[in-house]
């Protein structure tokens, strides 16, 4: 079952990450790297056109996800397992403190 989120850069949307049988994937939007204030969401994920893949969800993105007392109450109240990080990622981060929020991709 693959899995994606869009990810948005201050409320503008800037890629999408996926999760697949091989791993995951980031890539940017190539309209947003078109742009002049185009950012990257993280200095190890700098702008370019070539897709990220990775075995395991980037670390930028698993930083998101929420922990302690606030991990175990998504876990109850959405009943996600916590090693299902990509889950988490989709359910939890979509209203994130800070810059990049990830909003379930419900097309696939």
């Amino acid at each position: 079952m693959n899995r994606s989120g869009k990810v948005y850069m201050k409320n503008e949307y800037c890629g999408t990450v996926l999760e697949t049988d091989q791993g995951y994937l980031f890539q940017y939007d190539s309209q947003y790297l078109k742009k002049e204030n185009a950012q990257a969401v993280s200095l190890t994920l700098p702008l370019t056109e070539n897709p990220y893949q990775s075995k395991t969800l980037f670390a930028f993105f698993d930083g998101l996800i929420p922990e302690g007392w606030l991990l175990d109450l998504a876990e109850k109240n959405w009943k996600i397992n916590y090693k299902d990080r990509m889950g988490l990622l989709l359910t939890c981060c979509k209203d994130c403190i800070g810059a990049v929020s990830v909003v379930k991709n419900e097309e696939l």
